[in-house]
């Protein structure tokens, strides 16, 4: 299959896309000069709302008949009259009934003729009159779908690639949900484009890594790569919890009294051990990232700790080998929409990011830097790549201190050993807060204060040599900016938002659907340290076999922890840290045992993407000299120890 070059393969397109629009999008005055903008010249209050319910050619649900999802439509009426075609915004969702889309929780709400009322969110109201359909589908076994929630699977994939085939002409759709009346998709061109945050992002990535055709872009905020990864890293769990356990969350009661095979192959599939099964092969889309033909435009948080940045440096980095056309936006919150961190600029680069890659409009948004990064709250920054030209990896060693577990970080191999003993009662937080004071729990490694700015940017790995003394022994690498800061107050529940009771609107309204949403602003709070990235595993999983094994105590084993991907610039005065542990309390569970670690220095480094280099680090530390330090910084609250964490779940 092709693969599609930037801004290249559909460029032609623009100019019959041109033709065939302007006279409803222009004004007469501007007729003769190409488009660069959708206006909102289409009624809101007319448009055509209805639904279809599209064969998924499954039958999760054992019933005996093909499982139909169902589809919401919201789409101009006028262009159709002329004979035009519109694209289509898709959004395919678990949570509709159930949970609630955005900031304000809204679900969909029907007439008494079952079409659409309220479409939650933004992108009917604003997209509407500009010219596009906006499409909500129920994934299976949700809201009024058929069929069953597999978490990421073939069912849920299913249910959003059927309804991008039928819009292209190529699947079948019903009127009923068990009618024989066929439903045609007329009215669009079949050019499209899926959003959504968390787990609709999910199913973004996951329709575009089956290369189906008619699928343009994908938009994933917050989303999953690899379920695998959700639920695990490296072998250690970070939740209290199986699919199992969120299927039956969102499933509809209809599906939950039909569903039990299912819900017996994700038990079954998705063992507890963290073994890599063929359950989370199917579900790790990053593996088939050569067969994205979309673009994709990503937005995550770096501080989200549902769905962790984990999930955007892996994918991030196949997109790119694939050739495949990308931009990004990374925060300073948690789990958090960019409509309620940067509204104004998120619509509007939105819009013409649709306006481009569904319209063919030649309005330079890919011209623009790939990258947009939320230095402080609310002050951010473009790179014209990500991560930036000149970054490359440094290699850290971790040393001895004049005092047990506060050692040094530098470039020279250390030696010797140091000892941690778990505890999972404290967390990443708590570590931090002591870095520079010996605690039996951690074992801290710090540069001296910096002497000119350093910049990460991308993925970290720490290799950690260790001696257990019991069969069961989890790690925690994080690295830590020490150094008084103001930053977006990601631990708490809000995730680094305050909610406003003023509404701002973005679109046209109806009697039973507002554009005009509650505004936010950030919330903020004072820190004396910043935690950069972090990662975990099991040392059980030492192999890399994707099979953990039980640990001989007293035996020397090596182990790689994935960091998650980042972009942190640590100032000049700040110091720079990376703490070794066992238990991060809140974000992994404990092992079986209470272990003892002993870490041998010589065999332990981190791999650090530093703009500049080793040269970079070599120069930001030439100078500077570790200080003695007995006082407890402060940080943001201890991350909260939730065992059931549901992706896009209303705050």
């Amino acid at each position: 299959m092709p693969k599609r070059m930037r801004f290249t393969t559909w460029r032609p397109l623009a100019t019959a896309a041109t033709a065939a629009l302007t006279a409803t999008l222009l004004t007469p005055a501007a007729a003769d000069a190409a488009p660069r903008e959708s206006l909102p010249v289409h009624s809101y209050e007319n448009a055509v709302r209805e639904a279809v319910w599209v064969d998924t050619g499954l039958d999760e649900d054992r019933d005996g008949r093909a499982d139909r999802v169902a589809v919401d439509i919201v789409r101009p009426r006028e262009p159709a009259q002329r004979g035009r075609k519109v694209p289509v915004i898709m959004d395919a969702s678990p949570y509709y009934s159930c949970c609630g889309r955005g900031n304000e929780s809204q679900k969909k709400t029907y007439d008494a003729n079952g079409d659409i009322v309220g479409m939650p969110l933004f992108y009917d109201n604003y997209f509407v009159p500009r010219g596009y359909a906006v499409v909500g589908v129920d994934l299976a076994g949700t809201n009024r779908s058929d069929g069953c929630v597999d978490v990421g699977g073939r069912s849920d994939v299913q249910s959003a690639k059927a309804v991008v085939d039928w819009l292209n002409g190529r699947g079948e759709a019903y009127t009923t949900r068990t009618g024989t009346e066929r439903a045609e998709a007329t009215w669009t061109n079949g050019r499209t484009g899926m959003i959504g945050k968390s787990w609709d992002g999910t199913i973004a990535n996951g329709v575009a890594a089956t290369g189906v055709e008619g699928l343009e872009t994908i938009v994933p905020i917050a989303a999953i790569s690899s379920w695998y990864d959700y639920y695990f890293t490296r072998g250690a769990p970070l939740y209290d919890s199986g699919p199992d356990w969120l299927s039956n969350y969102v499933e509809s009661p209809q599906a939950r009294a039909r569903c039990a095979g299912v819900q017996r192959e994700l038990v079954e599939g998705a063992p507890r051990t963290g073994d890599r099964t063929p359950l989370w092969t199917e579900r790790d889309y990053v593996r088939a990232a050569e067969k994205v033909r979309a673009s994709v435009f990503l937005v995550h948080g770096m501080q989200d700790l549902n769905v962790r940045m984990q999930h955007v440096g892996p994918w991030w980095d196949a997109l790119a080998k694939n050739g495949v056309e990308r931009k990004i936006w990374l925060s300073q919150t948690g789990h958090v929409d960019p409509f309620d961190f940067r509204r104004a600029e998120w619509v509007d680069t939105l819009h013409r990011w649709f306006d481009h890659e569904l319209l063919g409009y030649d309005n330079g948004v890919d011209r623009e830097p790939v990258a947009d990064i939320e230095r402080r709250p609310d002050q951010w920054v473009t790179s014209a790549t990500w991560p930036p030209r000149g970054t490359h990896t440094a290699t850290l060693r971790p040393a001895k201190g004049t005092e047990a577990g506060v050692g040094t970080l530098g470039l020279r191999r250390g030696r010797g050993t140091e000892t941690v003993t778990d505890d999972p009662r404290l967390s990443e937080t708590d570590w931090a807060a002591r870095v520079d004071t010996p605690t039996p729990d951690k074992a801290g490694f710090v540069t001296g204060p910096l002497t000119r700015d350093l910049r990460l940017s991308g993925s970290s790995r720490v290799t950690v040599t260790a001696t257990p003394s019991t069969p069961t022994a989890h790690l925690s690498a994080v690295l830590v900016d020490l150094g008084p800061d103001t930053i977006r107050d990601y631990a708490d529940a809000d995730e680094g938002i305050t909610t406003l009771a003023e509404r701002t609107c973005w679109g046209a309204s109806t009697a039973g659907d507002s554009s005009c949403f509650k505004e936010t602003r950030a919330k903020t709070t004072d820190v004396g340290f910043t935690v950069v990235s972090r990662g975990w595993a099991d040392l059980g999983d030492h192999a890399n076999s994707g099979k953990g094994e039980s640990l001989t105590p007293g035996e020397r084993y090596t182990i790689t922890l994935d960091l998650a991907a980042t972009d942190h610039v640590v100032p000049e005065g700040h110091r720079l840290a990376l703490i070794v542990a066992g238990t991060d309390r809140g974000l992994i569970d404990p092992p079986a045992d209470t272990p003892t670690l002993t870490l041998d220095l010589a065999r332990t480094s981190a791999r650090v993407p530093f703009v500049g280099g080793t040269a970079a680090f070599a120069r930001a530390t030439a100078g500077s000299h570790a200080e003695a330090r007995d006082a407890v910084l402060d940080g943001v609250d201890r991350p909260s120890a939730t065992a059931h964490r549901v992706p896009g779940e209303a705050r």
